[in-house]
């Protein structure tokens, strides 16, 4: 199963400059591992010391935020698409 990632400017320098990265799991969990697997050094970018995404990242499939899903355990298909974007603050 393979599903699309879209990396974060910012995460880049984990994917050797890619903007998109095509990678297996058949959830949240399992994707980031494959990232990890793929790109070393990038998970400790994406989760905190539990293993769960950092507060300042959103992960969204097929444009659904994973928070209004099932967070980590969010289940992806072959062809899905998952985003990974900074969170952005201002006022």
């Amino acid at each position: 199963m393979t599903v699309k990632v879209l990396i974060p400017t910012p995460l880049q320098k984990f994917t050797y400059n890619q903007a998109k990265l095509e990678c297996e799991g058949s959830n949240i969990l399992e994707l980031i591992d494959s990232l990890e697997a793929h790109c070393p050094g990038i998970k400790s970018s994406l989760c905190d010391e539990k293993g769960e995404p950092r507060r300042f990242l959103n992960f969204y499939v097929n444009s659904e935020d994973i928070r209004f899903l099932e967070g980590t355990k969010t289940e992806l298909k072959d062809g899905d698409e998952v985003s990974i974007v900074p969170a952005v603050a201002g006022g």
